[in-house]
């Protein structure tokens, strides 16, 4: 194995430059308060966490985790996400606080990925977590949330698309019963977006024409609240018929918060299907074609921690956010250059120490620097406002 070059990054890493990190920190400053105005405290947790317990426990693939030993030989993991990590926190730190708990988080995790992917490794993400709530109140919260970080974030175009697992685990299971294998595969096409794959997996299942068009019908749930009617024909199964239910509940509350134009429903949208156990949903810039946001309910997490309760949220990525806004200008600070001589030391000094704590002025950046005569005849810094204290 060759030794890597001086200036070289391991794969997926990334640099941020200085005008890429006043954007990345000023999304998230904003999406942070916005997210305190609806009441969620911030939590920072480890960047480190032991495997066997926060690892097991996250919805991240386990060959996508970064894993260490510590010197007596457990093993570690980078954070991937933050949800299992907050959920071991309100099992413990937090179980004598009352149920529900709203926090909110913005840290950078990790995921190893593969080569060709072109994806990061390390990134941000911003997001929330609703604690001990199993109402579609709280599904309809989180997603109007959503809504409103991305507004804040500055993300002027976007969608979300709102699923449910509960109604394809019940279609499957009333067309599909007993055929494990074949339920996994038509649902891995349908995580990946891979509907040409879905169609096609379902002409190999030999199944009656009836029961291939209402399974190939499920690609044409995707709109508004006509949706909910529909789905309500396709499947007569009791669990289809509660994930409907449940789905169309939180509709009627976006609408109530004035948000639902801003969502469609789509039933083929199933997250990690293996994590989630209800509501899902993605937000969608319209200028990428991968998500900016997802989230949805999972109920069965805490109890791994010893405290089951339910559970929804959601998290933006930053990184991506950054992509879609990156090209707005951000406001410049007032910047002034005090150049001096040895004799004006104390005096320039002594100037710029009450520029910086002064806001009547507006001069949020102010540099000092020590010139000789001739240096100060050609001094020119772009962006600067330059004050000499020079002895003529």
């Amino acid at each position: 194995m060759s030794k890597p070059k001086v200036f070289e990054k391991p794969l997926g890493a990334k640099d941020y430059l200085p005008d890429a990190v006043t954007k990345l920190r000023n999304i998230e400053f904003r999406v942070l308060a916005c997210m305190e105005r609806w009441g969620y405290n911030q939590i920072i947790t480890p960047t480190l966490e032991y495997y066997d317990t926060v690892g097991v426990a996250s919805s991240t693939e386990d060959k996508k985790l970064f894993k260490l030993l510590d010197r007596k030989g457990k093993t570690l993991v980078l954070r991937s996400e933050l949800t299992a990590p907050i959920a071991r926190v309100a099992s413990s730190l937090l179980k004598e606080q009352e149920f529900p708990l709203r926090l909110s988080y913005h840290s950078n995790v990790f995921r190893s990925i593969e080569e060709e992917a072109g994806r990061d490794s390390e990134f941000y993400q911003t997001g929330v977590e609703l604690i001990g709530d199993a109402t579609s109140e709280a599904d309809a919260e989180v997603v109007a949330l959503a809504i409103a970080s991305l507004q804040a974030a500055g993300v002027e175009k976007f969608k979300i698309a709102l699923g449910h697992v509960g109604f394809l685990n019940g279609l499957f299971q009333e067309t599909l019963d007993g055929r494990t294998d074949a339920q996994l595969s038509l649902k891995e096409h349908l995580l990946g977006r891979d509907y040409v794959g879905y169609r096609e997996a379902i002409k190999t299942l030999s199944l009656a024409p009836d029961v291939e068009r209402e399974l190939n019908g499920v690609l044409r749930l995707r709109g508004g609240d006509e949706i909910c009617e529909q789905a309500r024909m396709v499947s007569q199964h009791p669990i289809a018929q509660d994930a409907i239910r449940h789905l169309c509940e939180v509709w009627d509350v976006l609408k109530a918060y004035g948000v639902s134009e801003h969502v469609v429903i789509d039933l083929t949208m199933i997250g990690d299907f293996s994590y989630y156990t209800g509501m899902t949903f993605e937000g969608y810039a319209a200028e990428l074609g991968f998500p900016v946001c997802s989230g949805g309910r999972y109920d069965n997490l805490l109890s791994q921690f010893g405290r089951p309760a339910p559970a929804t949220g959601f998290a933006l990525k930053t990184n991506r956010i950054l992509e879609v806004t990156g090209k707005e200008q951000v406001e410049q600070p007032v910047r002034v250059l005090i150049a001096y001589d040895a004799e004006h030391r104390e005096e320039a000094l002594k100037q710029a120490k009450q520029m910086r704590s002064d806001e009547i002025n507006n001069v949020s950046i102010v540099i000092t620097q020590l010139v000789t005569k001739e240096q100060s005849e050609d001094l020119d810094r772009a962006g600067y406002q330059v004050v000499k204290l020079i002895t003529e």
